[in-house]
């Protein structure tokens, strides 16, 4: 297992393993099993370097979609932002339209026991709304209901939400829907979210 041990030793960028787990199938599997490991280190520098490779061909993981599929849908928190990520950027790509089978469980983690599921769906919302048009309308619905999930820190996941919404709002034609629910964080408990709504709306010009 060389090659886990340079990943936990930090020893090659996440770009450089990416480029050689894209053309060998080993190295590919060792960043898989790498994710699922206990070691911090080890998961975290395997999902840089999938999420490198993902960005960028995600063509090259499209068949280990079942894989990330599991990790969302099981108990481990570090494992399912791991698969939040890679499977976001997978949705960029997706001839077989897999995400629209999945977009209930996915978006079903908003509701997760600890913030960093929610938050981190709500921040990928962007990219998978400028990727599947045909979810747009849907994916803005879920991300304007955050108030009526069981999550404790919503004020926070509105955070990552406006971020989401920034990404797409000129294509979006739930504008004003939007504008009201940024307007309204301006008096949110989170200082972070008030600071996003503000730079929102000066960007769009809605002050």
């Amino acid at each position: 297992m060389i090659w886990l041990s340079i990943i936990e030793n930090e020893k090659a960028s996440p770009e450089s393993l990416a480029e050689v787990a894209l053309k060998n199938e080993k190295v590919l599997q060792e960043l898989l099993d790498g994710v699922l490991s206990k070691r911090d280190a080890v998961r975290f520098s395997s999902f840089k370097a999938l999420n490198a490779l993902s960005e960028k061909h995600p063509e090259r993981l499209y068949d280990k979609w079942d894989f990330f599929e599991e990790l969302i849908s099981g108990d481990n928190t570090p494992q399912k932002y791991i698969a939040i990520y890679i499977i976001a950027n997978l949705a960029t790509a997706d001839p077989q339209n897999k995400f629209e089978k999945i977009f209930n469980s996915y978006y079903g983690l908003l509701g997760d026991k600890s913030v960093i599921p929610p938050a981190h769906v709500a921040l990928n919302s962007g990219k998978i709304a400028l990727a599947k048009p045909n979810l747009q309308a849907e994916i803005t619905n879920r991300l304007l209901d955050i108030d009526n999930t069981v999550q404790r820190h919503k004020d926070l996941v509105k955070a990552s939400a406006i971020e989401a919404f920034n990404d797409y709002f000129d294509k979006s034609k739930d504008q004003n829907r939007i504008i009201e629910f940024v307007k309204a964080q301006q008096i949110c408990k989170s200082p972070k979210t008030r600071k996003k709504a503000k730079a929102f709306l000066k960007k769009w010009r809605r002050e």
